[in-house]
């Protein structure tokens, strides 16, 4: 769902175009977990001491750096994010989101409004299904969904959409990336799955790692 696609705030001790040697998160905050997926992206996942309770950070790097953070609840809920394009945080929830919802009923209805420094708010609805199906990924068990999102102007003009499949962890308390398609504003659907391949704790190998590994060019352009 859009919790995998929409992210935030670069850390200034990481610039965007000069690879660390590895991830340091800002003052006050502590990496919990690196996740390795294809698609060459590496996500570092931190908290904050200051934070509201039950919630989390994650920054997505590829090869030339952090491109992509994002900040979440526990629930799964998206609270605000920062890519290229500018920042965005969450408005009115008439559905918020919610694991838990998921991991009880089986499904998962959203509907909320997106805030952005540059446009007018835009308006995002969708679901999460759990599939039955689980999916064991480098020691971690996670559940395979089935979602669909749909984001539009005030004027209800789509701008952009997303199918497919992610998977999800309530001890994780994340959703990850799966084979999806995403669709613009023309109609037109692209194919991408960058599901997780690695994951890394603290005290483990790869922890805090700041580039990615999977499917990524041996050589820089």
């Amino acid at each position: 769902m859009i919790r995998a696609l929409i992210l935030a705030l670069l850390p200034a001790a990481v610039p965007a175009a000069v690879p660390a040697a590895s991830f340091t998160p800002p003052a006050g905050c502590t990496t919990t977990m690196t996740v390795q997926s294809k698609e060459c992206r590496v996500s570092n996942h931190y908290v904050c001491t200051g934070d509201a309770p039950n919630t989390a950070w994650r920054v997505d790097a590829g090869q030339t750096g952090p491109y992509f953070m994002t900040q979440t609840d526990t629930e799964g809920e998206w609270l605000q994010s920062r890519d290229a394009e500018g920042m965005q945080v969450l408005g009115k929830r008439n559905d918020p989101a919610s694991i838990t919802t998921l991991y009880e009923t089986g499904r998962d209805s959203y509907d909320f409004w997106l805030e952005h420094d540059d446009r007018a708010p835009t308006h995002v609805t969708g679901y999460d299904t759990l599939t039955g199906k689980d999916h064991v990924i480098d020691g971690q068990t996670l559940q395979e969904t089935e979602f669909e999102f749909t984001e539009t102007d005030g004027d209800g003009t789509v701008l952009r959409r997303a199918r497919g499949h992610e998977f999800v962890s309530r001890e994780l308390g994340s959703f990850f990336a799966g084979p999806s398609e995403y669709g613009d504003a023309d109609g037109e659907w692209l194919p991408s799955d960058s599901r997780p391949m690695s994951f890394a704790f603290p005290g483990e190998k790869g922890f805090e790692a700041s580039q990615p590994i999977f499917d990524c060019d041996t050589v820089l352009s």
